[in-house]
């Protein structure tokens, strides 16, 4: 067969976007690393993060900084103005990537940061996701009220279809979509639930709330409250901070989360951590 017609591998032509090429060193991955876990963290985690689009006149990628919520199943959420740049890319290619990143002390590249690829597609203002879309966004960046509902504002939701993990040296991962993302499959019930139960443990057991996030989480002192929930876990804020608190085991009804809830709150009084 000559040179021009031989075929593609196979494992070039299945490639997903972002897939690292190989030659990963020996000592890769660190034995310690659960590249999954830590991803699904750092998406639930994280309020902001850059956005990725194609550029409409030219092709080139261009970088914006978005507030970043998350859907019930981890799908990334943004409300963006029609008047943006971004927006108009997207208007013509949805396909995008967005860059979450731990902050802290130190080097800045040694905390774990995850970029998720996929596509962005508008929620319209009468579709039925819009209002759960819409309520878990302003939860999580409550003054975004300012501007979400004005005309030339609409959320967007991100398709994703891979990821690509650094947590440091030698603990890079390509992950596929079900890797970092929820199973909602079978939890209709949890879901519906969500916006009471939440409402409820904010203002009826707001003490629960908060050794919930200073003593199974580590976090600071103060008036945490929920934002989310959903199968996998609950997310926590207080302020700008933020926190998640992922669960045992799967959860996929209002009666499960009741059960967790309550042996959670049981296991903060008695100093346990997660």
């Amino acid at each position: 067969m000559a040179e021009a017609e031989k075929p593609a591998p196979a494992a070039a032509a299945a490639a997903l976007p972002g897939v690292m090429p190989a030659g990963l060193p020996e000592t890769a991955p660190a034995p310690d690393f659960d590249p999954k876990a830590l991803a699904k963290g750092l998406l639930r985690a994280t309020r902001a993060g850059a956005l990725a689009t194609i550029d409409r006149n030219t092709g080139h990628p261009f970088a914006s900084l978005v507030n970043i919520a998350t859907d019930a199943d981890g799908a990334p959420l943004i409300v963006i103005s029609r008047l943006s740049t971004h927006t108009a890319n997207l208007e013509q290619d949805g396909r995008a990537s967005v860059l979450l990143a731990a902050t802290g002390k130190g080097d800045p590249l040694a905390h774990p940061r995850l970029t998720l690829l996929g596509t962005f597609k508008p929620v319209a203002r009468d579709h039925a996701d819009e209002p759960r879309v819409r309520r878990r966004f302003l939860a999580r960046h409550p003054k975004s009220q300012l501007y979400a509902g004005f005309a030339d504002f609409s959320f967007w939701r991100l398709d994703v279809v891979s990821a690509h993990l650094n947590g440091g040296f030698a603990r890079a991962a390509d992950l596929k979509a079900a890797d970092v993302m929820t199973d909602i499959c079978g939890a209709a019930d949890l879901l519906e639930a969500e916006a009471g139960a939440i409402a409820h443990m904010n203002d009826d057991h707001a003490e629960a709330v908060r050794l919930y996030a200073t003593k199974l989480l580590g976090g600071e002192d103060g008036k945490w409250r929920l934002t989310g929930l959903d199968p996998d876990g609950l997310d926590l804020a207080l302020g700008d901070a933020t926190l998640r608190l992922p669960f045992a085991e799967r959860v996929t009804t209002a009666q499960g989360l009741r059960k967790v809830v309550v042996d959670l709150a049981a296991k903060a009084c008695a100093g346990g951590s997660v």
